[in-house]
């Protein structure tokens, strides 16, 4: 498993097209690719699950990534 933080600086946080660019990207890989905020969690590849969890500018995300091919995943994102 790889994780890393990451904290947002899109003025509007993660929208819906900044969702979409990441579950796009997210669907190309064969691993398990969560971002979590505190206690709440989404698959990153699925959009609404993402859309829902509210992040905003400056809120700092942990995205954990698990699978055969998550160097190259987790580089990814």
């Amino acid at each position: 498993m790889r994780s890393f933080n990451y904290v947002i600086k899109d003025k509007a946080g993660i929208h819906a097209r900044p969702a979409g660019m990441v579950v796009k990207e997210a669907k190309k890989y064969g691993s398990e690719i969560l971002v979590k905020k505190g206690e709440a969690h989404a698959d990153a590849s699925n959009l609404m699950q993402l859309m829902s969890m509210g992040i905003r500018c400056q809120d700092e995300i942990t995205v954990e990534v698990t699978g055969d091919d998550e160097e190259a995943a987790s580089a990814a994102m």
